[in-house]
């Protein structure tokens, strides 16, 4: 897997309660045999946010433009 890089990340048991409430909130039914790979998703999704969320940006960064067509 990816090395954490100095955040917390979530229990079990918080991902859990978490893939619960948001299938509570976003009215989905998630079959038990399904859970497994959801939490799994949402760990892997949390592992690379959380590579790109410790990137040291130097103070003068500035955002890239945006094209439009």
């Amino acid at each position: 897997m990816f090395p954490k890089r100095g955040r917390k990340t979530a229990g079990p048991d918080a991902l859990d309660s978490f893939v619960d409430a948001a299938a509570h909130t976003l009215d989905l039914k998630i079959e038990p045999a399904w859970k497994g790979a959801v939490k799994t998703n949402l760990e892997m999704t949390l592992a690379l946010a959380a590579l790109f969320a410790d990137f040291p940006l130097p103070d003068d960064a500035e955002p890239a433009p945006v094209f439009a067509a």
